[in-house]
């Protein structure tokens, strides 16, 4: 995050009062691994699955068990929602599918590479081949492994959304023609979008092979997120596949609202937050504050933007004290996490000495911004005459800090630095705490934070219970 300066707020101030006027009348994997199930219905071990004959060079194993499954059920998908999203039947890729072996120098070559190893680390949809080909030795094996089954799942229902659209008038022709209209983090966020749908239709029950909760979300996310572009990337480079939110919210916007809106998706109607670098000394500090400046810069804007927005609800805003502790908030409420409100004496205490800090250099410094925004919602649903504790609560809490964050992101110059939404997400499925109420309580899965915090950035604070 970059640093609020009097300027910056100067200008953010006039800019915001405005919208909530108008809004009131209104490739490494990395990760730990995981046991996270089968998503092969039928018991373990005893063959459950598709026979991955079909599958070109297949070894017969697991691996390739699993990922025969995934496309089987993918296509099942397809054959049935293709018409009625497309209006014309679905094909299956006429090159049919690979299993490449990257760990075998001698193993054969999938069309559209040259050697085995040109595939290692990655799955990919050829168009000039009609054919999808995945890497069975150093990347299906490790996704399962590190974050369960359900990211393999993910990854290869990626790879048949780019199918999709080269089927339906955004594939790679059109791509050539009309770079413009269909730039790489579009078509990307599309199949993220399209593997989202899918999903959600094996946790309604309706894949015959596959079967997933949705508790079991968090960490296939995790997996999403994991090929993120790299800190500082723009949205106009060849390669840009988006950040963490981005990825993430492409991929919730299939899971919840279906393949239609999918395939509606275009450079006009979509936001995308992946964002390189605007001055030489964000870069330079990697996009990050150190964290006692991170405190002081981010409790500056929350006041600024709370003292905008709650008078236009007829609200009065005063400004938490912000209590540096030595270790957990000690006041009521303290299952908060590392940073608490306290409505006895209306202040933010926040540890300075143990967690927070350790969540600041592990994630990063918007993880922090993060965690304070969300008990700065909790102030604000205290000014506001809203409850502190339940559902709504939690949900608000969340909501609010994603408000906030849309503000830094829209400020011009630009108060969110490049990477600052990655690490919003990384905290949101990695911890609840930005999501706990008063006594503590918070959603348990990470996939329902995500969706909070996602509905105030994109849709404002209108939406986040204050009036």
């Amino acid at each position: 995050m970059r640093t609020h300066s009097p300027g910056d707020l100067a200008r953010l101030l006039p800019a915001l009062i405005a919208v909530f006027a108008l809004l009131a009348c209104t490739t490494t994997v990395p990760g730990q691994a995981v046991s996270q199930g089968s998503v092969s219905k039928g018991e373990p071990g005893t063959g459950s699955g598709v026979d991955p004959s079909f599958v070109r060079n297949t070894d017969g194993g697991d691996v390739d068990r699993l990922a025969g499954t995934v496309v089987t059920d993918v296509q099942a998908y397809w054959t049935a929602t293709f018409p009625a999203t497309f209006g014309k039947e679905y094909s299956p890729p006429k090159g049919g599918f690979y299993s490449v072996d990257t760990a075998d120098d001698d193993s054969p070559a999938p069309p559209c590479a040259n050697k085995a190893s040109d595939v290692e680390g990655n799955a990919f949809y050829c168009p000039e081949a009609d054919i999808i080909a995945w890497d069975r030795a150093a990347l299906l094996p490790v996704l399962r492994d590190r974050f369960g089954e359900a990211a393999v799942m993910l990854v290869l229902a990626h790879e048949m959304g780019h199918a999709v659209q080269d089927r339906t008038g955004s594939g790679a022709t059109e791509r050539k023609a009309n770079p413009s209209k269909y730039p790489t983090i579009l078509i990307e966020a599309m199949a993220d979008c399209y593997a989202g749908s899918f999903v959600r239709w094996v946790v309604d029950g309706k894949a015959e092979h596959l079967t997933i909760a949705k508790d079991r979300l968090d960490t296939a996310l995790e997996s999403l997120i994991s090929f993120r572009d790299p800190i500082g990337t723009e949205q106009q480079d060849r390669g840009a596949h988006g950040d963490a939110f981005d990825r993430v919210s492409a991929f919730q916007d299939g899971y919840e609202q279906g393949a239609v809106t999918c395939s509606k998706m275009t450079v006009d109607n979509r936001v995308f937050t992946l964002s390189g670098f605007i001055d030489a000394g964000d870069q330079a500090r990697g996009g990050n504050l150190e964290f006692a400046q991170m405190i002081e810069s981010v409790t500056l804007g929350l006041d600024s933007f709370y003292g905008a927005l709650l008078p236009t609800l007829g609200k009065q805003w005063t400004a938490p004290k912000v209590v540096r502790s030595t270790g957990a908030p000690t006041c009521e409420g303290t299952r908060q996490g590392p940073v608490a409100y306290c409505p006895q004496d209306k202040s933010v205490q926040v540890d300075v000495a143990k967690e927070l800090p350790e969540l600041h250099a592990d994630i990063g410094d918007y993880a922090t911004g993060t965690l304070i925004a969300s008990r700065y919602g909790l102030a604000a649903l205290a000014a506001a005459g809203k409850p502190l504790t339940g559902a709504d609560a939690q949900r608000s809490a969340n909501c609010l800090a994603g408000a906030f964050t849309q503000s830094l992101f829209t400020t011009r110059p630009r108060l969110l630095s490049p990477g600052d939404l990655d690490e919003a997400v990384q905290v949101l499925l990695d911890y609840d705490y930005a999501a706990r109420d008063l006594a503590g309580a918070a959603p348990a899965a990470g996939f329902d934070r995500v969706r909070a915090f996602r509905q105030g950035f994109t849709e404002g604070a209108q939406q986040c219970g204050l009036s």
